[in-house]
C-alpha cells in the first residue's frame, strides 16, 4: 500500500465545520500545496488507520 493514500491514514479526519475530510497534521505551505494537488506521495506523517490493531494485541 502506498503511503500517499490519505483515505487510509489515521490523520485524515472529517471536519464537520467544513463538511469535508482534512489532514489533521500541521502542514507547512509546501506540504499543503502537495496535499491539495493530490500529489502527496510518501507522506512523512502517514500512519495506517488500523482499527483492529488493539484487538490483535489483546489476543
Amino acid at each position: 500500500m502506498a503511503s500517499g493514500n490519505c483515505e487510509c491514514c489515521i490523520n485524515y479526519k472529517f471536519d464537520e465545520d467544513y463538511d469535508c475530510y482534512i489532514c489533521d497534521m500541521d502542514l507547512d505551505e509546501d506540504e499543503m500545496v502537495r496535499f491539495l494537488s493530490a500529489s502527496f506521495d510518501n507522506c512523512p506523517y502517514f500512519q495506517l488507520d488500523d482499527e483492529y490493531r488493539i484487538v490483535r494485541r489483546q489476543m
